[in-house]
């Protein structure tokens, strides 16, 4: 495909615009409601107010534009970086394993792209019952695509032992990814019974998935070291078990032995 040719910096505007956009909705919200007074919202009577809570208010807008922007951002983050791949402008996958985890991991960014779309419609403070299963939705969709993410990376760092920045990458999402897993799950036994701590728990989660994307920044950004065609730039390196062309520490595209 054509567009794969381009610059990284237009690939790493995807995920760092989402962030960026999602950064700034969560917190005009939070800062509108600290201006305010913390006041407390029909929707839930609790002293620390729920993302959703301000997102029923005027600032519905807003939110709405915020989720579905973030949301189709994380998908086509994913779907670029599985096309950069597949081209050889990020390390290529050996196993089978890797490209049905990427493309589950691309199921899973879908699932959450339309759980945050819908969940920002129907707010819980007209639609309760909606607003929390497509709330559920988002969760799980977020869950399976770091999950099914971070075993792919797991296995890219095993095919490349000596790619460090490759390792890096993986330790990034698998630290933030699964802490925004197990954030989940407390988040979800603490919402009815404590419900002032699911709502930091809930303000943490969104903020956290500011990182998450961005670390997609740092793995696009390295498709700026090779080049398709035969234009790679780098210094050629001998593997016995496969020949590899190694492109600025990161970048390895694989050959014919």
């Amino acid at each position: 495909m054509s567009f794969l040719n381009l610059q990284p910096r237009y690939f790493v505007m995807v995920p760092l615009l989402s962030a960026f956009i999602w950064f700034s909705m969560l917190l005009a919200m939070l800062l509108t409601w600290l201006i305010s007074g913390r006041p407390r919202y029909v929707s839930t009577q609790v002293e620390v107010v729920y993302i959703s809570d301000v997102g029923a208010s005027f600032l519905k807008p807003l939110f709405v534009a915020g989720c579905c922007i973030t949301g189709v951002g994380l998908l086509l983050t994913l779907i670029i970086e599985r096309g950069l791949r597949q081209a050889g402008r990020l390390t290529p996958e050996f196993h089978v394993w890797e490209r049905i985890f990427a493309r589950l991991a691309i199921t899973g960014a879908f699932i959450a792209m339309c759980g945050l779309g819908l969940l920002s419609g129907f707010d819980t403070g007209r639609y309760p019952t909606p607003h929390l299963c497509f709330l559920l939705v988002f969760l799980v969709g977020v869950a399976l695509s770091a999950i099914f993410t971070v075993i792919e990376y797991r296995w890219l760092s095993e095919d490349y032992p000596e790619v460090e920045k490759l390792k890096r990458a993986y330790i990034a999402k698998a630290v933030i990814g699964l802490t925004l897993v197990v954030l989940a799950i407390v988040f979800g036994a603490t919402i009815f019974p404590a419900a002032n701590v699911g709502g930091v728990i809930e303000w943490s989660i969104a903020f956290g998935f500011t990182l998450y994307l961005l670390t997609f920044v740092y793995d696009l950004w390295a498709a700026g070291a090779t080049r398709r065609g035969g234009r790679e730039s780098g210094e050629q390196r001998g593997n016995d078990r496969e020949g590899l062309i190694e492109i600025d520490d990161y970048e390895l595209i694989h050959v014919s032995s």
